[in-house]
């Protein structure tokens, strides 16, 4: 599904566009751009799955832009859109600073497990490859192969099956968080060279995959 025609909030200080997604040659790429749509001045780009997905490795290997007041991010995320509890799992590059990624987990709407970590070469000098491991009892994130960060507290273990996002946007407004927004001047892009989900107890389905390796 592929976002059109709205924002998530008057926050965002642009319109979700179909033109600002394409697919070539297998890399899916997101665009945040100066082009008036509706009552704001940008237009960016957001997919997610119609599917849900529950536990299991979740990874993607995607390469950011690099500018302030902007977000990158690859996430798993069920609300009430679709009559459920929010809950969510999230990557997300604020491009401010594309020497790290902050990742995330909201349990019924209640966040509070920032953690913000390095990502050795830069998120926007090559591809580097995000994974999260979700199970029952515990939730495991990976950059590049390595374990950045483990959650087993069963107060914050998100238990709703979920859709797979990936989205680029920005804000004028949440400059604390994303830092101040000025125009780019050019089209700035978040590309995903490959996504996927491998449930529990599932092969791994290619030779790079988190889900050979792990336990």
């Amino acid at each position: 599904y592929i976002a059109d025609g709205w924002a998530n909030g008057k926050y965002q200080n642009c319109i979700w566009s179909k033109r600002q997604v394409k697919l070539s040659e297998g890399v899916l790429t997101l665009s945040f751009e100066k082009r008036k749509v509706k009552d704001r001045d940008f237009a960016c780009g957001e997919i997610q799955t119609k599917k849900r997905f529950g536990y299991g490795t979740y990874e993607a290997r995607m390469k950011t832009d690099a500018g302030s007041g902007i977000n990158a991010s690859f996430f798993s995320y069920i609300g009430p859109t679709d009559k459920q509890p929010w809950d969510e799992i999230d990557f997300e590059v604020l491009t401010k600073d594309t020497s790290k990624v902050q990742i995330n987990a909201y349990i019924a709407g209640k966040g509070n497990n920032e953690k913000v970590v390095d990502v050795p070469g830069g998120t926007d000098k090559a591809f580097n490859d995000y994974a999260f491991v979700w199970e029952k009892d515990r939730l495991r994130w990976y950059v590049n192969g390595q374990l950045v960060n483990t959650i087993t507290d069963p107060a914050k273990l998100p238990s709703h099956a979920q859709k797979i996002f990936f989205s680029l946007w920005g804000s004028d407004t949440m400059t604390e968080w994303l830092g101040p927004f000025s125009d780019p001047g050019r089209k700035l892009t978040l590309q995903v060279d490959r996504v996927a989900f491998t449930a529990l107890g599932q092969p791994c389905q290619f030779p790079e995959s988190l889900a050979c390796s792990i336990k």
